[in-house]
């Protein structure tokens, strides 16, 4: 991040913890996957421009819906991080991230198709499932959770 900012516009990192409820760690990490920036004074003080208290919420907000840190990154891809960004390029951002929440709100829906059926038949075996795993043919996948992701419309 750039040292253009007036001193009344950056924000030491207990500062932006206090404003935003997230810890100090964690804030050092967002910085570290580039999630946020800030400028260091010669001391190797964080000095964070306040315009990262928006991104700060937006990761919250993310991570309280369950949304991996590494699609935050790409939406936030378009957002830049020197400046404050415009109108515009928040509805860059915005449009990535809704197509994003849209696949997983068709892939959630899916999902809760498959459990009520399966819920429902009254087997509760996936070993056994002759609807949605016939023969256990999910076995020769691997382990875990097969079906998950997998799910399209």
């Amino acid at each position: 991040m750039s040292d253009q900012h007036d001193s009344g516009e950056l924000l030491t990192i207990g500062e932006v913890s206090q404003r935003t409820g997230v810890a100090t760690s964690a804030l050092r990490f967002y910085e570290e996957l580039g999630l946020i920036g800030s400028t260091r004074t010669a001391g190797n003080q964080r000095l964070f421009a306040r315009h990262m208290l928006r991104r700060v919420a937006l990761i919250s907000v993310a991570k309280r819906l369950g949304i991996p840190l590494s699609d935050v990154h790409s939406v936030f891809a378009a957002v830049p991080m020197d400046r404050p960004p415009s109108q515009k390029e928040w509805q860059t951002a915005s449009r990535g991230w809704k197509r994003q929440l849209e696949e997983r709100r068709r892939e959630i829906e899916q999902l809760e198709r498959e459990l009520t059926g399966c819920i429902g038949c009254g087997c509760l075996s996936m070993k056994a499932c002759a609807l949605l795993n016939p023969d256990d043919e999910l076995a020769s996948t691997g382990a875990g959770a097969r079906r998950l992701g997998t799910f399209k419309d």
